[in-house]
């Protein structure tokens, strides 16, 4: 393996990224449940803004901004709103959902939206094994959210909607960041990211008259898990410039085994044997994506 390759880099960092965000889960939960969610937003964000304005700086990417054009100007807009929708849902799922392994496991619909997204909109080329493991991957997803219910109300768990919802934004801004991620440098786009976050909180917090709660363990918990979020949206931006923004979100799809690791050892806590069952079929559904790509399973399937 060539360890100088954009390939290996690309891969590196999307391995990167995603043992930081598994870890995400994990300290945002912890946090959550002492912080009201505004309140949580808006420390969190502060410090992730923090991070990133330091980080550009010393990058010597600050400077940057002074030349942005009307386009890439609206580019960041378009993609400030996008992000207030997806990191809301993010977190809000977060919250909602008990375990964050069960979270971390609904979030590989994301990577087959991805993946279909980059097919439609991206061009980019996947062979039918990778479509049989995408789908294999939402069929776990299914298991996972399958309650026994049989209305529309009672059929899923609490919260799967909205990581629904989330991956569909999440997709959409992650095809822009790939269509302009080397016009524009992953530290304006995250610094970019944070800020608009960093806005929306203040203003739902003052909106929506939070009573300030405080707590020592809740805000280490808050500074971890910001820091290792702009180091995962970082790296995840860094990835997108050496593969495609399917192979990245493949890699990033296996957060949910680490997540399950981190829940068990931070909260003692584990899925139901159903949920487990249905975070290994979306697991191996990712895996047969990946080593399809990497034709394994065809070594006539090229790129």
């Amino acid at each position: 393996m060539d360890f100088k390759s954009n390939t290996f880099k690309g891969y590196l960092f999307a391995l990167i990224a995603t043992v930081a965000y598994s870890n995400v889960y994990i300290f945002s939960k912890a946090a959550m449940e002492v912080f009201p969610l505004a309140q949580f937003g808006s420390i969190w964000y502060l410090l992730v803004t923090i991070a990133c304005l330091l980080f550009a700086i010393f990058n010597k990417k600050i400077s940057q901004i002074k030349h942005l054009t009307k386009k890439q100007i609206r580019v960041l807009l378009t993609l400030g709103f996008l992000e207030i929708f997806t990191t809301t849902l993010f977190y809000l799922s977060i919250h909602i959902i008990p375990d964050p392994a069960v979270t971390g496991f609904l979030g590989n619909m994301y990577p087959v939206m991805v993946m279909l997204g980059g097919i439609f909109i991206l061009n980019e080329r996947f062979g039918p094994i990778e479509v049989f493991g995408g789908f294999m991957a939402l069929s776990g997803a299914f298991v996972i959210s399958y309650t026994g219910g049989t209305t529309l109300q009672t059929i899923f768990i609490k919260g799967t909607g909205i990581v629904f919802l989330n991956a569909i934004f999440a997709t959409t801004a992650t095809l822009i960041v790939k269509k302009y991620v080397r016009e524009i440098s992953p530290e304006i786009l995250n610094l970019n990211r944070s800020v608009w976050m960093l806005l929306f909180s203040g203003i739902m917090f003052f909106a929506l008259g939070e009573s300030a709660a405080y707590s020592v363990p809740a805000l280490r918990n808050t500074v971890m898990g910001a820091l290792l979020e702009f180091t995962a949206i970082l790296t995840v931006y860094y990835s997108f410039h050496y593969i495609e923004a399917s192979r990245s979100s493949i890699v990033q799809s296996l957060k949910g085994i680490f997540v399950l690791f981190g829940a068990f050892l931070f909260f003692h806590t584990l899925p139901a044997k159903h949920q487990l069952i249905g975070g290994m079929i979306t697991v191996i559904g990712i895996l047969i994506m990946t080593l399809a790509q990497a034709g394994i399973f065809c070594k006539t399937y090229r790129n």
